[in-house]
């Protein structure tokens, strides 16, 4: 097995460049902060950037927990691989991992700066101390379970600097924004994020009101479920109701940056127009009949009207 091995100080781009030089040099597999990695899979391991503390994350990134080695150590005795690119800080960083995982030491260190340029360098960093985000080589839909609620941006990596893949070759990655972040933390109450569904629900043309009947937290993100009158007269409601799935989901991932797992849209009246009830008023004293039926009815439709 060779190990390859990339190498650069925190914020300066090596998770943004390892799928580049993985697939420059013909490397399968990627190990960055306590993920074994192959294509768009996490095979084993525990990302560091779940972590509660800086030094929790600097303790997962070098496997210092046994059971997390163990896990990775199997995985890679099971797949068997024929080279592994790993990524740290420095080369004593590197050894130092490669000693945990029973794997040999690097057959060859590359630099951050061999294969980015310094304005390159230099705005990672800058993105990294000003906004906090990190990037892991993974496409977003390979990451949605191991981070559940957490700030995923998809990230298309197109090279200009010094090495660059073929024209077809687009290195898919994600933005997270890790607990420990220098920022702070944040809180989104039940309340807001219902407000900006029904907000979102009631701005649709043929959806008159809705209202929030429940928010479930899963593993796999929120759960919403919303109850909306709709308008009377509006054509195809099955197709209004997937939009509203879809333009819900849309605006709450957007504006507050959690992932939105289900939206489940439930429409249970249908509410009538001014100049539906005059019409139907207007049959009603030209049909009259003696049980009083008529009357019943006009005070049935004028209570949902002012609903």
């Amino acid at each position: 097995m060779k190990v390859y091995a990339l190498v650069g100080s925190s914020g300066t781009g090596k998770s943004h460049r390892s799928a580049l030089v993985a697939y420059s040099e013909g490397i399968e597999y990627i190990i960055d902060d306590g993920l074994l990695i192959r294509g768009n899979q996490v095979l084993a391991g525990r990302s560091a950037k779940r972590e509660n503390t800086r030094m929790g994350a600097a303790k997962r990134a070098v496997f210092i927990d046994s059971e997390h080695a163990e896990q990775v150590k199997a995985k890679i005795k099971e797949v068997q691989p024929d080279s592994i690119l790993l990524l740290g800080i420095s080369q004593r960083m590197v050894e130092y991992i490669c000693r945990k995982l029973d794997i040999p030491s690097p057959h060859q260190v590359i630099k951050i700066e061999d294969i980015a340029t310094p304005e390159e360098i230099s705005n990672a960093l800058n993105v990294r101390e000003k906004q906090n985000r990190h990037v892991i080589p993974l496409p977003t839909f390979a990451l949605e379970k191991e981070f559940p609620g957490y700030l995923l941006d998809p990230l298309k990596a197109f090279f200009l600097g010094k090495n660059k893949p073929s024209p077809d070759q687009v290195l898919e990655h994600s933005i997270v924004r890790p607990l420990f972040s220098t920022l702070g933390n944040y809180f989104l109450s039940e309340n807001a994020i219902e407000q900006i569904a029904v907000y979102v629900a009631e701005e649709m043309e043929g959806i008159v009101k809705a209202k929030k009947t429940a928010i479930i937290s899963s593993k796999n993100g929120m759960i919403i479920n919303l109850d909306v009158s709709l308008k009377y007269g509006v054509n195809n409601f099955p197709q209004l109701l997937k939009n509203a799935q879809e333009k819900i989901k849309e605006r709450l991932e957007q504006l507050t940056g959690c992932q939105i797992s289900q939206i489940n849209v439930v429409a249970r009246r249908v509410i009538l127009n001014r100049e539906n009830i005059d019409v139907k008023q207007r049959y009603i004293e030209l049909n009259p009949n003696k049980d009083g039926i008529s009357n019943k009815l006009l005070h049935l439709l004028q209570d949902r009207h002012e609903q």
